[in-house]
């Protein structure tokens, strides 16, 4: 009869890391399906102010933004600007970027365009009143104010 050496203690078998490079790749397509990017970088530094009657838009698509606030870097001064896109603007500049943004959009969806103001509330509203007579001498007669739903206690 053969006799069965028993060896001393075997240590524990490798991990194996053969499903690591797919377990990866998942992670990845999922963070790169689910992930949203920011269309415009905002220059300017907005606190919305609180109101107690808030709606929500139902197309975002047909929006477009004009933010007006003191600026986030002290290079482009103290005094509050107005953002178009990803540009600073001043409201000479509102007429054109109402157009681009009309045009930019398709000739039924045009009529439902909406211009919000993404206004901070230490702005005075000389400025707000200034860009509100451009937009309507170009007929853009639905304004949005963006502000944050107020809490109450």
């Amino acid at each position: 009869m053969a006799r069965f050496k028993q060896s001393k203690s075997k240590g524990l078998p490798a991990i194996s890391t053969s499903s690591l490079p797919d377990i990866i790749f998942m992670l990845l397509f999922f963070f790169m399906v689910t992930t949203t990017m920011r269309e415009t970088t905002i220059f300017v530094k907005i606190k919305a102010p609180a109101a107690s009657e808030v709606e929500k838009l139902e197309k975002k698509s047909l929006v477009s933004y004009i933010y007006i606030g003191p600026p986030t870097q002290v290079k482009y001064g103290l005094e509050p600007r107005i953002q178009l896109n990803d540009q600073f603007a001043t409201v000479n500049d509102v007429p054109e970027y109402i157009e681009q943004e009309r045009n930019a959009r398709d000739e039924a969806d045009r009529k439902f365009l909406t211009t919000s103001l993404k206004v901070d509330k230490d702005v005075k509203m000389g400025i707000v009143t200034d860009v509100k007579q451009e937009l309507r001498k170009v007929g853009a007669f639905k304004i949005n104010y963006s502000t944050k739903k107020e809490v109450r206690q």
